[in-house]
Order: structure tokens, then sequence, then C-alpha cells
């Protein structure tokens, strides 16, 4: 399976609660929501639905399986919210119980055997893990190798500070754009991929 990163991004690289203010405070983050105001529909609302026609799966850490799981649910009748509760959902979380698991077709993923998962569903057969949000664990899947595809939301907006997604880890890598188009609102819309190595 291709791992697909799928994040909303401030252009300071700021990925934190892009969906409310009460969905990630942490470190005294007050700008929750921060990316409502460059939503279009059409340029930004297509740009997400295409990576989530592509998902076999979902892949989230805990806390924004959290945010997803008491959200969705409710919204039953779109056919985004209907493909986001029927597809497969992996969350990763060392302190999430079976009995937790309360959306629709989500398996545990243990979170001190989480990377020998991964590994084996990245070589799996099947169509794209898709990962939207969760910062901590994108950084892990960046930091083993394991992602495929960097789909990159990045709005006109400087946030100050916040989670990011990237390795702080001395390492390099090399990404290729493969597209990239402007939204309407300003939104850059961006396909990366790991570069080809010599």
């Amino acid at each position: 399976m291709r791992v697909v990163i799928s994040e909303f991004m401030s252009l300071d690289g700021v990925v934190q609660a892009p969906g409310g203010p009460e969905e990630d405070t942490d470190g005294g983050f007050a700008h929750g929501g921060w990316s409502h105001a460059f939503f279009d529909p059409e340029a930004v609302g297509w740009f997400v639905g295409e990576a989530m026609a592509g998902a076999d799966a979902l892949l989230f850490g805990r806390r924004t399986w959290q945010t997803m799981a008491a959200a969705w649910p409710d919204r039953a009748g779109d056919p985004f919210a209907d493909r986001m509760n029927a597809v497969r959902k992996y969350v990763v979380s060392a302190t999430l119980s079976e009995s937790e698991l309360t959306w629709e077709n989500t398996t545990l993923l243990p979170g001190d055997e989480a990377p020998a998962h991964l590994r084996r569903l990245h070589a799996a057969d099947g169509g794209d893990l898709l990962v939207m949000g969760s910062p901590t664990l994108v950084r892990t899947l960046l930091h083993e190798g394991l992602v495929d595809e960097v789909r990159l939301m990045l709005m006109p907006v400087l946030l100050g500070g916040g989670k990011r997604i990237f390795p702080e880890d001395g390492a390099l890598r090399t990404l290729e754009l493969v597209s990239a188009t402007t939204s309407a609102t300003g939104v850059q819309l961006c396909v990366y991929r790991p570069a080809a190595k010599d």
C-alpha cells in the first residue's frame, strides 16, 4: 500500500488544529480552525476528495482519530462522511483500548508495535493508506522512510508556532514536486513524492 500524507499547512509549516478551536490546544495553541478562511470547496475540497478516492484505508494517530471519531459518525448521509465512516481505519496508540474503538471499521495498532505494523501495511497489496493530520505519526513515517506521497494544502497564513510534521533529525530527504495548483483563496495544492535515488 502506498502511504500518502495529506495536510492542511500554514506557510510556517504548522499543521496543528486546522479544524476548530478545541481540536488541539497543546502548547497554548490559540488559532484552532485557521484553515476555514481559505477552504475553497471547488479546489481544496476536490484535492481532499481526490486523496480520499484513492484510499483503501485511513491511518491516524490517537488524537486525530479521537477528533475524527467524535465528528464523522454524526454526519451520515453526506457522501464524503459515508466514505469516511465505511472505509477501514487504523489508529496507532499506546493508550487506547479495543473497547474504546467506537468508530466502525477501526483496528488498533499498539504504539510499541507500531513500526512493525506500519511496515507490514506498507508492504501489503492494496490502494493508498491515507494519513490526515496526526503530526507525531507523520514524523515517524517520514523518519522510517515509509512515505510515498505528501499532499500539502499550503495556506497563506503564518501561525507563529505549533505542531509540525517534519522530523528534526538532521537527515536530508529530497522530494519531487509532482503537481501544483493554486485555489481562488490562495492555497497552494502541492503533491510531492520522494525523489529517485541515484
